[in-house]
């Protein structure tokens, strides 16, 4: 007959105890959340009291673009609020980097009480990284991937010949009619230029964190560098996905972002093999590692 045992109910003192930490949670996730919103805010501000030198470096690689084919560089706006915009848009972009520094600080100091020392010395490094690799992918597309980019879009555009003050009146009679050539002009929005161009950086510098998210997961142990090298034909066509979506149709942009985010993936997979190796020898050191080998022939049944 089985048993019963009896449980004593649950008084509304334990559930206060239990209930205690969760609070306790929720207020310092609020007292970080908190800091890290001043944080912004105020170099938001910052930002948008130097909105317009932080535009002018933001409209080097269009400048430049122009400046080869002869062009004065300049933007309109479009809507008479654009350019308030604008300095918004600016300030939110600037106000983000300088206090990404102080909310990864606060998200550091909610989520290192609940971890092992041990998990700290592993966990920090890839916060460090993370912000390193983004501004690596972030200079990147700014440097390399958008001036490819818009010297391809300003190639479309044609107009009539400008001739030299000298030009002989010979020279002047052999120049096609410019009455035959319908001009197209590039006259570029303040907003969406600044769109698009943040839109590349957001986009590299995300990408730039494969190395160490896949990384990070290897730790973890969710992936494994066999794993992954048994998927890099899959890995290949999603990267090539990736390149033909966030690169404008051109061929030259598209390889050169495949050829970086390929490269970053057979590095994160000698980053992985590297953590299993060195598990691996600390393991045998403890004398708690099984080799593959022994490990089946003791799952084997004895012959009969």
């Amino acid at each position: 007959m089985a048993s019963k045992t009896k449980t004593k109910p649950q008084t509304d003192d334990d559930l206060d105890d239990s209930s205690a930490p969760l609070i306790e949670h929720l207020t310092e996730l609020r007292t970080r959340i908190i800091w890290s919103m001043v944080a912004f805010i105020v170099a938001m501000v910052l930002s948008y009291t130097i909105w317009n030198p932080i535009y002018n470096v933001l409209t080097q690689p269009i400048c430049h673009a122009l400046e080869e084919r002869g062009q004065e560089c300049g933007l309109i706006l479009l809507k008479l609020q654009e350019g308030f915009f604008v300095a918004v848009r600016i300030s939110l972009l600037g106000g983000f980097v300088l206090a990404f520094p102080i909310i990864g600080y606060q998200m550091w100091r909610f989520v290192a009480p609940g971890l092992y020392r041990n998990e700290k010395a592993a966990f920090f490094p890839f916060l460090i990284a993370s912000p390193v690799m983004f501004f690596i992918g972030g200079s990147f597309a700014f440097y390399v991937i958008l001036p490819m980019a818009y010297d391809f879009f300003l190639s479309f555009q044609q107009g009539p010949l400008q001739l030299p003050d000298d030009a002989t009146a010979a020279g002047a009679a052999a120049a096609p009619d410019a009455s035959a050539l319908a001009a197209i002009v590039f006259q570029g929005s303040v907003d969406e230029y600044l769109s698009l161009t943040i839109k590349f950086i957001l986009a590299f510098g995300l990408s730039f964190q494969l190395p160490v998210l896949l990384t990070l997961m290897g730790k973890a142990g969710l992936v494994s560098a066999e794993g992954l090298g048994s998927v890099r034909r899959y890995a290949v066509v999603a990267i090539l996905a990736l390149a033909a979506v966030a690169t404008p149709p051109d061929v030259i942009s598209q390889v050169v972002l495949f050829v970086v985010i390929y490269g970053l993936y057979e590095v994160s997979i000698q980053l992985v093999a590297r953590i299993e190796r060195k598990r691996e020898a600390e393991l045998r050191a403890q004398g708690l590692w099984v080799d593959d080998d022994e490990d089946e022939g003791d799952d084997k049944e004895p012959a009969r």
